[in-house]
């Protein structure tokens, strides 16, 4: 973060100043809602929770370094500044920031890929100067301002994932760091038990776009060619329009796509001003959608065509548990994508599994897809049977009344019953799969995030010893 003093702080967030601080100090460092992760010349942020009370860890904060506690009620003898809102005050603290910097500030959403697609924006942008992003799906009003915190004074780009969960959501963001450039990756199904229907979703979603600045002043709007709902929102919006994707009047666009004999795509990239041939290292045809929105921003901001396809190409999976793919030394490879599942990501999950085995058993560990609402049956049952109709050779259905409908459509879809099996939970699961996998095999495990799938991924790289494979997270 840049450098305030305690003073200026306060007088961002509205706060009084108590405990005795002085009113010069500076904060110099992050800020931060663990105790944990605080270091020298932060502020922590002390949030009211379900499980902990972020007031109980003030003093602690404090001997690890932190200049002041941003706190919604004194702490005895405990530097801090009081607000009334300490979610509130932390987004204005964020806006007052991001408004000094003057960075290049761009915003994603969708309801499949922000976070890989935020990856490879990112990794994309380095290139062309500093550029600051969220670990993992730090998209709501907590995560958001966190990570916009963490820009100084040399980030030139600010890149943030926006998530939703009902109208209004993604507004309230871009009050909060105010976007040039705005991403819509798609508008699928996930959380439609939430909103109620896609359109509802688009609605959502499209607030992005409805709070870019104009063109004149340079707002763009960069939106899928491929999903009407999204290439619809065009109209929604003052910016200038950017449309990716593989139609063919799309300003970035995709040709000759294919996949790798490894399960990765490779594509030739157009653009404007020239083209680019693209191999990537990412798992799956999906990620062709996710690449080409990165490559329209980096394009827009005066990335040259071989310098887009060279990082997009180079581009590595940076966040957890999300095609995370690891060799064990017995030739059995794992798949780790248990961090979130929706009708959209499993069968984009289910296709890149297949493209992988390569003719090698293929064995896919699926549990449920949260917050489907009324759809939840139906779609649960066109998993198992897309399952089936890609001849996936054992669908795994991990889990409770949902588990049951994935398998029961797997089963109805198949010929003999048995390209299914159902389980009752992530240790019946592991069971199932040491007694059956054999070298060659290829383990994809997936679901909602609230399953807790990845236990099964990690004890089966436990049993193997297993050596990183291309995909696999290596941390940055």
């Amino acid at each position: 973060m840049i450098a305030l003093s305690l003073a200026e702080i306060a007088d961002i967030v509205s706060g009084r100043l108590h405990g005795g601080p002085d009113p010069d100090a500076r904060v110099t460092g992050s800020v931060e809602i663990d105790s944990r992760k605080v270091r020298p010349g932060g502020l922590f942020a002390a949030f009211v929770g379900e499980q902990a009370d972020g007031h109980d860890f003030a003093h602690g904060a404090v001997e690890s370094g932190a200049v002041a506690v941003l706190a919604s009620r004194p702490v005895e003898g405990v530097p801090a500044i009081v607000v009334d809102d300490v979610e509130k005050a932390l987004g204005a603290l964020a806006r007052a920031v991001v408004e000094r910097l003057g960075t290049t500030v761009v915003g994603l959403t969708g309801s499949a890929g922000k976070t890989s697609t935020k990856d490879l924006i990112a990794q994309s942008l380095e290139r062309l100067g500093p550029t600051v992003w969220p670990p993992g799906s730090l998209n709501n009003e907590i995560g958001l301002p966190l990570t916009a915190l963490r820009a100084d004074d040399g980030t030139r780009h600010l890149v943030l994932e926006m998530g939703a969960r009902g109208i209004g959501h993604i507004r309230y963001l871009t009050s909060l760091t105010p976007p040039r450039i705005g991403v819509v990756l798609n508008v699928g199904t996930a959380h439609i038990g939430e909103f109620g229907g896609r359109e509802q979703i688009a609605e959502a979603k499209g607030e992005l776009v409805e709070e870019l600045p104009a063109a004149e002043a340079g707002g763009i709007a960069v939106l899928n060619a491929d999903d009407p709902l999204v290439r619809a929102m065009a109209a929604r919006t003052k910016a200038r329009t950017v449309l990716f994707g593989e139609s063919p009047d799309a300003d970035v666009r995709a040709e000759d796509v294919r996949l790798t004999d490894t399960g990765t795509p490779a594509f030739t990239l157009h653009t404007p001003t020239g083209c680019g041939a693209v191999t990537m290292r990412l798992y799956g045809e999906h990620h062709v959608s996710n690449a080409l929105a990165a490559a329209a921003v980096a394009h827009e901001l005066g990335m040259p065509v071989h310098e887009i396809a060279t990082a997009l190409s180079e581009a590595g999976q940076l966040s957890r548990w999300r095609m995370e793919v690891t060799e064990r030394s017995d030739g059995v490879t794992v798949v780790n994508d248990a961090y979130n599942a929706n009708p959209d990501s499993m069968r984009a999950a289910l296709r890149a599994l297949v493209a992988m085995g390569k003719g090698n058993r293929t064995w896919a560990v699926l549990g449920e897809m949260a917050e489907l609402g009324e759809q939840s049956l139906a779609e649960h049952d066109a998993v198992g049977r897309l399952a089936v109709r890609l001849n996936v050779s054992k669908l795994v259905a991990v889990g409770g009344r949902e588990a049951r409908w994935l398998d029961m459509g797997a089963k109805n879809e198949g010929s003999w019953g048995e390209e299914s099996v159902h389980v009752s939970d992530a240790r019946a699961a592991v069971d199932l799969l040491r007694s059956e996998l054999r070298p060659g095999d290829v383990v994809l495990v997936k679901a909602s995030r609230s399953v807790g799938l990845e236990r099964v991924a990690q004890e089966l790289l436990a049993d193997g010893g297993g050596a990183a494979g291309e995909g696999e997270v290596t941390g940055r």
